[in-house]
C-alpha cells in the first residue's frame, strides 16, 4: 500500500468534519463561512492529486468533477438569484460536488434533496429549526415564509458521498 491511500482517507475524513462544521454553523447562525468551502476545495485538490499519483483517478475523472462543480455552482447561483438558496449553501454545494463527480452526483443530489425536504416538513410541522425559526404557534403561512438552514441537508448528501468513496 502506498502512502497515498492513507492521505486520500484523511482527505475524506477532513471532508466529513468540514461538512459537519458547515451544518452546525448553518443551524446556529444561518451562515456558512467561506473558509469551510475553501477547505473542502483544498481537501479535494489533495485527494485528487493523491488519486492521480496512485493511479486510481484519471485526469478525465478530475476534469469531469470540476465540470460538475461548475454546473452546480451555476445552478446554485440561479437559485440564489431567485432567493431559494443562500450564498454559503451555493458554495458548499459546489465544493462538495467536486468529491461527488459524475459518478456520485445523483446520489449526492438525491440525499441532499430528501434531507432538505424532511427539514422543510419538520419546519412546517412547527419544529424550531435554525436561529430564525418562527415562534411556537405560528401559522403555516408564516412558516412557509421562514428561512430554512439548508447546510445540514447538503452535509448529509456530502457525508453519503464521503462514505461511498471510502468504501470503494
Amino acid at each position: 500500500m502506498s502512502l497515498f491511500a492513507p492521505l486520500q482517507t484523511g482527505c475524506l475524513i477532513a471532508l466529513a468534519m468540514l461538512l459537519l462544521l458547515a451544518a452546525w454553523q448553518d443551524l446556529r447562525t444561518m451562515h456558512i463561512a467561506d473558509a469551510v468551502s475553501l477547505a473542502i476545495v483544498a481537501a479535494f485538490a489533495l485527494w485528487a492529486s493523491s488519486g492521480l499519483a496512485r493511479g486510481t483517478l484519471s485526469l478525465t475523472t478530475v476534469g469531469l468533477a470540476l465540470a460538475c462543480a461548475a454546473v452546480m455552482f451555476g445552478a446554485g447561483a440561479a437559485a440564489f438569484a431567485a432567493g431559494a438558496l443562500g450564498g454559503g449553501d451555493v458554495k458548499l454545494l459546489a465544493a462538495t460536488s467536486l468529491f461527488a463527480g459524475p459518478a456520485l452526483m445523483s446520489d449526492f443530489l438525491l440525499v441532499t434533496t430528501l434531507v432538505g425536504g424532511a427539514l422543510g416538513v419538520a419546519v412546517l410541522a412547527g419544529a424550531p429549526i435554525g436561529p430564525l425559526a418562527p415562534a411556537a404557534g405560528a401559522t403555516i403561512r408564516t412558516r412557509l415564509r421562514g428561512r430554512l438552514p439548508y447546510g445540514p441537508a447538503i452535509a448529509a448528501g456530502g457525508l453519503w458521498v464521503a462514505a461511498s468513496l471510502a468504501l470503494q
